[in-house]
């Protein structure tokens, strides 16, 4: 059978049926509920290309209005680190006891800035992100993350640099196999400065004035973490306090870095027990509680 008529019958035979469903309350979601915790992961890790490209395309933007550009993720921990030298180093004469002190200041600087950056932005994270909240949905955890990113973008050129200065600075040091610990050091930060970030911006996003704690916050660590001093020097006769101090996971850190890319020396296993539970527990933490309080960003 041929002509039109055929035609006719074709069409009607691949025609899809129409279906029809019947909606009542159960097949209904509200809009904004916090999905399970599972799914809530799922919905992060389906959007993690844009969360990428989102926080590349801020580092770019943040510098290009700037004469120098780029170059500012660079002299910025350099003038800090010039200034922390000047006033700890020449001044104050905290080099006194610490070997290769241009080394040892120039990791704590460098490397205490990301966390900084991070924890000051993912607090401020949800309140300047209000209006996307408001207007698409979408997992909010994703508004701490980006700003995490994007730090992290920063450091590596940060890192680069860092090991050209140290290599260049300074007395020459024995390199071995311990630079192979730095980066699983650097892992144990990200995941540890995740998860604070995360938590602040919960707290923050309840009051906003937290914020402005915080920032002042950060710089009492900065001071609590031997970024230009040494415990073994300035609390030589106070033990208890030390001990104390030295629990500081940023303080872990840098001491875990600094021994392997300064000292060749190899960390002590308990030092990496120690980040260990930090970094882990703090992400759990921090991502568990941000997902509580889902439905309350926005408001």
């Amino acid at each position: 059978m041929s002509g039109p008529e055929t035609g006719s019958y074709s069409a009607l035979f691949d025609a899809s049926p129409t279906t029809t469903k019947l909606v009542t309350l159960g097949n209904l979601s509200r809009v904004g509920a916090r999905p399970p915790l599972g799914k809530y992961i799922e919905l992060l890790w389906e959007r993690r290309h844009f969360l990428w490209a989102d926080a590349r395309a801020k580092v770019a933007s943040g510098t290009r209005q700037s004469l120098l550009g780029k170059a500012w993720l660079i002299l910025d921990p350099l003038i800090n680190g010039g200034v922390y030298f000047l006033v700890f180093g020449l001044l104050m004469k905290n080099a006194r006891g610490i070997e290769n002190f241009i080394g040892y200041l120039l990791i704590g600087v460098f490397l205490f800035q990301f966390t900084t950056s991070s924890i000051n932005g993912g607090a401020r994270s949800v309140q300047t992100g209000k209006n996307l909240i408001r207007a698409f949905t979408f997992p909010r955890a994703a508004l701490p993350i980006s700003v995490v990113l994007r730090n992290l973008l920063n450091l590596g050129p940060t890192l680069v640099t860092l090991a050209v200065l140290i290599y260049f600075i300074g007395p020459a040091e024995e390199y071995t196999w311990r630079l192979a610990l730095v980066p699983a050091a650097l892992v144990l930060q990200i995941m540890f400065t995740l998860g604070l970030s995360l938590l602040v911006a919960r707290w923050a996003a309840a009051l906003p004035d937290v914020a402005n704690l915080i920032r002042m916050s950060m710089r009492i660590w900065l001071y609590a973490s031997a970024v230009f001093f040494s415990f073994d020097t300035l609390l030589k006769d106070e033990p208890e306090m030390q001990m104390v101090l030295e629990a500081n996971p940023m303080f872990i850190v840098l001491d875990i870095v600094r021994d392997c890319a300064l000292y060749a020396t190899t960390p002590d296993p308990m030092r990496w027990v120690w980040l260990g539970g930090w970094a882990v527990g703090m992400l759990v933490i921090g991502f568990v509680t941000f997902w509580r309080a889902e439905e309350s960003y926005g408001r």
